[in-house]
């Protein structure tokens, strides 16, 4: 059988980087070679600042970077040398968690590998199954044609957002019945059935693969002249865009009907907590319907640069004009984009907002002082929220009826809860 010596990976992102440099770790006889166009980011794979965040591939790089893992812009000459590239020979869908990307890849659930059912095909087939096989046990690889390859990772994604949304329009019954949609989901949870993962009621899902595949299944089955099929997946994205929209109206009808002028503070802008990714972030969503409303948004984020906030939110469609310059502000910490605010947002699941001194932060907030849980986080935290004063909302749940009352306009509101949201450009 042919022997893989020297692995080329195109495209030094969220995917090749963490997964060639756990390849290159696994087997250290393999030289892996990770090119990208982008030199900047090509640097940054050979500093000490990555330039991506994930738990524990710091220390991966470190380990084998300079000895059998190598980046570089120099794309021609890694292709010409490879034995095996990534991306143009084999199809190689991940299935990678952000958060835990390098525990995914070092005990993987299954490693799938779709080629060609050409002799020349199957014998690149199993030349990558002999890469995998240094560490990942032969019954948990497994190989498929090309198209079952493809199509397994669209729908292993599609069926996850779909959980997402099945329970997040559960938790706006909850929330106008009085059930609370955490019991909910624990109570069918349980069903053996069901299984309990992916049952995380929240503010919407977020992040590069969800939507992006979900809509490639839908493109799919309309170009296959499938409309039911198509019509069955585009609800799985039109309930996310009403769970980001129906949150924000929730946020802009308890604090009277107006946000205009008003200081709220923003805690997370990444779409889930243990990365610095925001790509397809609730949170910008969140802000974008805010800022169209005129609030000032004090964002802060552990590990989201302040640059990438401001690229976020000043796409067009997300921004117009000086938007974000007049009504955006970076916090350099929790605590300062809370003081003086009207109401705190939470819209990432960072372990650091349930220890934050929330008697500290109602001193410095306007009354009455609100929090919005979009990820809910506070709670076991609640009633001791409560007894500092804090006005309580959360997902799926009505917090207490002992709440300042407000009086639901008469009029339209300014955005539509049916309307689906303006998409940021790819870019």
């Amino acid at each position: 059988m042919f022997e893989i010596k020297k692995i080329c990976c195109i495209g030094a992102g969220y995917v090749g980087g963490p997964t060639c440099s756990v390849i290159a770790q696994m087997c250290p006889e393999i030289r892996v070679t990770v090119v990208d166009v982008n030199e900047s980011r090509i640097n940054a794979w050979n500093s000490p600042m990555l330039p991506i965040y994930e738990p524990g591939l710091k220390e991966v790089v470190e380990s084998c970077r300079g000895k059998n893992l190598f980046f570089s812009t120099n794309i021609d000459d890694a292709i010409k040398e490879a034995d095996l590239v990534f991306i143009s020979v084999l199809s190689n869908p991940e299935f990678l968690a952000e958060g835990t990307a390098i525990k995914d890849l070092k005990n993987p659930d299954r490693v799938l590998i779709g080629g060609d059912e050409t002799p020349e095909g199957q014998r690149a087939v199993q030349a990558l199954c002999a890469v995998y096989e240094h560490w990942v046990p032969k019954e948990k690889i497994l190989t498929t044609n090309t198209w079952s390859s493809e199509l397994s990772k669209l729908v292993a994604n599609a069926f996850l957002a779909q959980r997402i949304s099945s329970i997040n329009s559960i938790s706006a019954l909850c929330e106008a019945t009085g059930a609370d949609v955490e019991e909910v989901a624990t109570a069918i949870g349980m069903d053996q059935r069901i299984g309990n993962k992916f049952l995380k009621a929240s503010v919407g899902f977020g992040g590069s693969c969800f939507q992006k595949d979900v809509l490639n299944l839908v493109y799919l089955c309309e170009a296959l002249n499938l409309p039911e099929v198509a019509h069955y997946w585009q609800q799985v994205i039109n309930i996310n865009d009403y769970q980001r929209r129906r949150f924000a109206s929730r946020i802009i009808d308890s604090l009277f009907n107006t946000v205009t002028d008003k200081k709220i503070a923003i805690l997370g802008f990444a779409f889930k907590k243990d990365t610095g990714d925001t790509r397809e972030s609730s949170s910008i969503y969140i802000s974008k319907y805010l800022m169209d409303e005129g609030a000032h948004l004090h964002i802060y984020d552990p590990k989201v640069p302040r640059e990438q906030i401001v690229v976020d939110l000043s796409h067009p469609g997300v921004s117009e004009d000086d938007q974000v310059s007049r009504l955006v502000t970076i916090s350099k910490d929790p605590y300062e984009a809370c003081d003086g605010a009207h109401a705190v947002v939470i819209c990432t699941e960072w372990d650091m907002f349930k220890e934050l001194d929330y008697e500290r932060i109602h001193k410095k907030m306007l009354k009455p002082a609100f929090i919005f849980d979009g990820r809910r986080v506070l709670d076991g935290l609640h009633n001791e929220l409560q007894t500092i004063g804090f006005q309580i909302e959360t997902i799926g749940k009505k917090v207490s009826s002992k709440r300042i009352p407000y009086a639901p306009s008469s009029e339209i509101p300014k955005f539509s809860l049916q309307d689906p949201p303006n998409k940021k450009p790819k870019v």
